[in-house]
């Protein structure tokens, strides 16, 4: 158990039967009355942020979260098969699990995969990822007067809007939060 005075930016509770990492978190103390701790929790498990303004000197648990480096080798329908790159243990998650990280999964690419008691609660990809475009209308010159863009389908099936200059088989670089083109590969 941990007081809520000691939270930091990160750092993982559980709370309500759930697991949630501090976002932030602001120490108040008004003119009179007692200190308050005023937190934004992101749930690991949904990704849902919520907040909770908690009395000073307040006791939560410490949720102990380990991350693991894995590997992702292959799907099978809505399984998707990852293996522990220092074990060689292999695990399977299904889609749900995974939110929308199988949109930017690419076979052989580590990612990171958090456990909590031995099940694993969330999935971490790396901020961008280089994919490759395998369906797209040609583009026409001229039309780039309002920065125009068009659709174009990549590699793992997520369709993003790319400028009209993208052609099809280049690799462009994708945000894997936002599901938008960054730039060219």
């Amino acid at each position: 158990m941990i007081s809520v005075n000691d939270l930091k930016t990160g750092l993982t509770i559980q709370f309500d039967n759930d697991v949630y990492s501090v976002v932030e978190f602001l120490h108040v103390k008004p003119g009179k009355g007692a200190a308050f701790v005023r937190t934004k929790l992101k749930n690991v498990k949904t990704g849902a942020v919520k907040e909770r303004t908690f009395r000073g000197g307040e006791k939560v648990e410490r949720a102990h979260v380990e991350t693991k480096q894995m590997q992702y080798l292959y799907s099978s329908g809505d399984e998707y098969f990852f293996m522990d790159s220092t074990t060689y243990d292999q695990i399977s998650l299904l889609k749900e699990e995974l939110g929308s990280a199988p949109d930017f999964l690419l076979e052989n690419m580590t990612i990171a995969i958090q456990f909590f008691q031995g099940r694993a609660i969330g999935v971490d990809l790396p901020t961008t990822v280089n994919l490759k475009i395998v369906e797209t209308e040609p583009g026409f010159r001229g039309d780039t007067a309002q920065g125009a863009t068009k659709p174009a389908k990549l590699e793992t099936g997520i369709t993003v809007h790319v400028p009209l200059f993208i052609e099809l088989g280049e690799v462009v670089k994708v945000d894997t939060r936002s599901g938008e083109y960054l730039s060219r590969a």
